[in-house]
């Protein structure tokens, strides 16, 4: 027997239903009912759809977990995999022998195209998303044995710099977590069939990284999670064309990583004229905020410097980066300028040029290195052979992002 709220108890009939005995309002219900007999059907439950999932990213936690507990199987076993799979880089189908592989989606993006340098140690990935746009990522392999990662956040580039071959192509969307983070997966185990392990991961391919923080917070905190691919974070660095408010809140959030400012002149009209959102963001803004970068993170910020011929690598351009850089904790890179179609007008200066223009600086006492880029024979410089598909989708030999460079031998 059942009793309603006021107290009216509620017998079933032999037809399986629920008759009242007086007037009252059913318990648990809101459905008011008279003195006089009101049948209330017994409701089934409701048979529950039949629905066939989709797979589930390796990088959702929650999802994952909830997969485990519906399988009822040991967390072991996915601490197992993702130790396998996001730390050791072993092939997804060893990494998942045992776990259920078709249900979990492994690869964000798929592969396009490799192009391997026949110069140097330097490899470019091109990747498809699921809606077909490419995106680069480029494996730098050093005679020393360290390694270097450049990934992109974007497929092209809202920043629009005049060098820059990715911010001819405008911005199509950002990338996904998943769609960052799987570049760093495939690099991964690219290297660890040659030996090699990861060691620098620098978000200087295409796109501005603090256009996609969105994205972007949530892959560093996976990428530096021990959970996942435990990466150091003093072995990360993300490069931005400068936004000040965002350096800031990256530096509050991230104060381990590295933060690397393309400042390319201290000369605001100069500076305006390579980056078009230098207009919007002046350089006393980047100042200040470069000055509270240092003050959280108790560290220095790399300061890019890409040499062009008589555009920013004469004697007052020397000054006056000096000027700017005096009372900041900086370290400058001297970048050779990759040339690209989009910018015939603008030259690399020359090694004397560049050998001058450091002896100045760091006669000044500012921490200043020489690079050298990797890759110039696969059209390393970023959004180069992206750029190249897209006029010639069908045709052409395509030899091999903005590429990292690196310390000249004994520097």
């Amino acid at each position: 027997m059942l009793r309603s709220e006021g107290g009216p108890r509620l017998a079933p009939t032999a037809q399986g239903r629920m008759r009242s005995i007086r007037s009252g309002r059913c318990w648990g219900c809101t459905y008011n009912f008279s003195a006089a007999s009101v049948s209330l059907p017994f409701l089934p439950n409701p048979p529950v759809p039949s629905v066939v999932s989709e797979p589930i990213s390796i990088y959702d936690s929650s999802g994952v977990e909830l997969l485990r507990r519906e399988l009822r199987l040991d967390p072991q076993r996915v601490r197992r995999w993702r130790t396998s799979l996001l730390k050791r880089f072993l092939p997804a189908e060893e990494a998942l022998v045992d776990f259920p592989a078709d249900r979990l989606a492994v690869h964000a993006l798929a592969e396009h195209g490799r192009f391997d340098s026949g110069v140097d140690g330097a490899t470019k990935l091109l990747l498809r998303t699921s809606a077909g746009m490419l995106v680069e990522a480029v494996i730098l392999r050093i005679a020393t044995g360290r390694t270097t990662l450049c990934i992109s956040c974007q497929v092209g580039c809202a920043a629009a710099c005049r060098f820059c071959a990715t911010g001819k192509m405008g911005v199509a969307r950002p990338l996904s977590v998943a769609e960052i983070l799987d570049q760093i997966l495939r690099a991964g185990q690219i290297l660890r069939e040659e030996d090699r392990s990861l060691r620098n991961i620098v978000f200087m391919g295409m796109g501005e990284p603090f256009h996609n923080e969105e994205n972007l917070y949530p892959a560093l905190e996976t990428l530096t999670s021990p959970e996942f691919f435990n990466h150091a974070p003093t072995k990360i660095l993300v490069s931005t064309v400068g936004i000040p408010e965002a350096m800031v809140r990256f530096a509050e959030r991230f104060p381990k990583i590295n933060l690397a400012l393309s400042l390319h002149s201290a000369r605001q009209e100069v500076r305006e004229q390579l980056i078009p959102l230098a207009k919007r963001y002046p350089l006393d803004a980047l100042r200040e905020a470069v000055a509270e970068v240092n003050r959280i993170q108790q560290k220095s910020v790399m300061i890019e410097y890409l040499m062009l011929a008589d555009v920013n690598d004469g004697d007052e351009d020397a000054r006056q980066l000096m000027a700017w850089i005096e009372g900041l904790d900086v370290h400058v890179n001297l970048i050779p300028f990759n040339a690209i179609d989009g910018a015939p007008e603008l030259t690399a200066s020359d090694r004397p040029r560049r050998e001058a223009f450091a002896a100045r600086l760091k006669a000044a006492g500012i921490k200043t290195t020489m690079r050298y880029s990797l890759g110039q024979d696969i059209e390393a410089a970023c959004g180069q052979l992206v750029r190249r598909l897209e006029r010639h989708p069908r045709g052409g030999a395509l030899p091999g992002p903005k590429s990292p460079t690196l310390p000249q031998a004994g520097e």
